[in-house]
């Protein structure tokens, strides 16, 4: 490694490079290499008239060896590298985060740069203190956090607010990330129970489930409030046929439709100091478990009939041993996490009978449970 490297690495003349571009540079390569190549470049940088700072080559010296030694976290190689001066803060204090760099798109693409540019602009006039950065100042770090959040949140000449447009554009890939991911799913469901039979429907269990249904979905508390957010029900107005009402609750167990808190409550679930309330937990749990794990779970259940145990440690089971869905069954942190998610389910369920109290799939859950996942993922 050697100052032509880092011209081809960063784009720039020698003249030119800022201290993050060489940062990037050393980071590019194995430490050992960079390690060994420091001295030598930076009296190459000295030649080319841009020596940097005898504080930023001795950081960069002691990051070196502790990466190489093993004793450096990610981290502390982030910290250095944000300590160049001009590199943007991976998680401002407002909790925007950047996305990685081979995930951005095109605006988060721009807007990176753009920071990029803004803090060069900065540290030439000395508004950022490269060597207070890197020295580890409290008050200097204040200060670089402090210039970043107010760029974010500052529009640009032409109307754009910088953390805005970049998290529209991370939701707008999550969004069809998602609906790529249930389409999938959706067309999996039914090609296999396109195999099975076609499950009687239970007309007697049915209504009572429905009747439980129309008192609970009136009443305050848990499992009320759930079950109504999940279904989108919070006007009051229930479907008028049985099918239809409890149809619509399984399958918003599936995919809920509504939020339990208000607009103005939302910023709890940021409070990485404070406790989710139960309900809030639950409604968590519920949008935390992926497409394939309830396509694993619905298929096997459809697959084995009434009177098998859906529990959450057995439904954790039929998801590592699925052959529908691409999973390693043999990590039981992976089944502990699972069975944790679903034990969120198994009681909503058992207030629909889908399952009794024992947690056995019933005949109603039989007939009912993949005509809800299908509801749920095709947005009928």
């Amino acid at each position: 490694m050697d100052l032509d490297f880092a011209v081809r690495h960063s784009g720039r003349q020698a003249a030119a490079l800022t201290r993050r571009d060489v940062a990037r540079v050393l980071l590019a390569v194995p430490s050992g290499q960079a390690l060994v190549s420091l001295s030598d470049l930076r009296r190459e940088l000295l030649a080319a008239g841009n020596p940097l700072s005898a504080v930023f080559w001795d950081s960069a010296r002691a990051i070196l060896s502790q990466i190489e030694s093993g004793a450096a976290t990610v981290g502390d190689v982030q910290r250095w590298l944000e300590a160049t001066g001009t590199e943007p803060i991976l998680l401002t204090r407002s909790y925007f985060v950047w996305p990685e760099e081979n995930e951005r798109g095109p605006v988060a693409t721009e807007m990176y740069e753009r920071m990029v540019e803004f803090l060069e602009e900065k540290a030439a006039t000395g508004e950022i203190d490269a060597d207070a950065l890197a020295a580890g100042d409290v008050g200097a770090r204040r200060s670089y956090e402090d210039l970043q959040e107010h760029w974010l949140s500052t529009p640009l000449p032409d109307g754009r607010v910088p953390n805005v447009v970049v998290s529209d554009e991370q939701d707008q890939e999550l969004y069809a990330a998602w609906d790529e991911e249930e389409a999938f799913a959706l067309s999996e469901l039914r090609r296999v129970l396109d195999d099975l039979p076609e499950p009687p429907l239970p007309a007697d269990d049915l209504r009572s489930a429905a009747g439980r249904l129309r008192v609970t979905l009136t009443q305050q508390g848990y499992p009320g409030n759930i079950l109504r957010a999940c279904a989108g029900l919070d006007d009051g107005v229930l479907p008028e046929r049985d099918e239809d009402l409890w149809l619509t609750v399984a399958a918003g167990i599936v995919a809920p439709i509504s939020d339990l808190p208000d607009e103005e409550d939302a910023a709890r679930f940021f409070d990485m100091e404070g406790e989710l309330s139960h309900e809030d937990s639950i409604l968590a749990s519920l949008c935390a478990i992926h497409h394939a794990d309830w396509l694993a779970v619905v298929i096997t259940l459809a697959r084995y009939g009434p009177g098998v145990l859906a529990s959450p440690e057995r439904i954790a089971r039929f998801i590592a041993d699925s052959e529908d869905i691409d999973v390693e069954p043999d990590e039981p942190e992976d089944l502990e996490a699972t069975e944790m998610l679903f034990t969120a389910v198994t009681p909503l369920w058992a207030h629909l009978g889908i399952v009794d109290k024992a947690e056995v799939f019933t005949p109603l859950g039989w007939w009912g449970l993949p005509k809800a996942l299908e509801r749920a993922w095709s947005g009928e």
